[in-house]
């Protein structure tokens, strides 16, 4: 399966355009943004949990980060509410379980094999931009951005841009909440925040090793 797999192009995909997709475990439910693979994929996905669903145990060969956007996700290592930013690097393991519901984005298959980095960080502040991760090859922040606020970035090494809340605008095109936009390495990043403002997940530097 092969869903938004070129990295040197633009890939934008809106929550309430895009089909929930069933997924091997009972009650567990997936917007797929981009994947290359089948089960065991590169992939950047929304997942919903109903109410008492659960993976079954496993291990990730190639790590796992993950943004809960609603309910509490929950694993034997703690509840992780709303708002809760997690890596899991390669070789951890877990059983994903929520026992009320949840939604969360997550990244597979993404780490560099040798990262071995544990984070888990709340972000229920209002910061105007709070960093979650950096290395030598990606920054992940959480982003407050103002009503009519415009945001310039270069994007020499790619970025992900994800709408928790609010909206903005960008080439013409509106992203509002759960809204997904990747820009390949090389481009210009130029948005307007909307009447409301926006709450915005940013990941950049990730993709040049995909395109070069």
């Amino acid at each position: 399966m092969r869903i938004n797999a070129d990295f040197t192009k633009r890939a934008a995909v809106h929550f309430d355009e895009t089909p929930w997709v069933a997924s091997p475990a009972p009650g567990v439910e997936r917007k797929m943004l981009d994947r290359i693979g089948e089960e065991v994929a590169r992939a950047t996905t929304i997942v919903r949990f109903a109410p008492g669903s659960a993976f079954a145990p496993h291990v990730h060969d190639g790590g796992e980060e993950f943004l809960v956007l609603d309910g509490v996700f929950q694993d034997e290592h703690g509840d992780f509410p709303a708002g809760t930013y997690v890596r899991n690097p390669p070789t951890t393991s877990h059983t994903p379980a929520a026992a009320e519901g949840a939604v969360i984005l997550v990244k597979l298959h993404q780490f560099d094999p040798d990262d071995r980095t544990e984070v888990t960080v709340g972000t229920s502040g209002g910061a105007a931009e709070q960093e979650l991760f950096r290395d030598a090859v990606e920054t992940v922040t959480l982003q407050n951005w103002a009503p009519g606020q415009a945001v310039s970035l270069e994007v020499p090494a790619g970025m992900e841009v994800f709408v928790v809340a609010g909206s903005y605008l960008e080439s013409g095109e509106e992203f509002t909440r759960w809204d997904w936009l990747r820009l390949p390495p090389g481009s210009r990043f130029d948005a307007v925040a909307g009447a409301e403002g926006a709450k915005i997940w940013m990941k950049t530097g990730h993709l040049a090793q995909l395109t070069a």
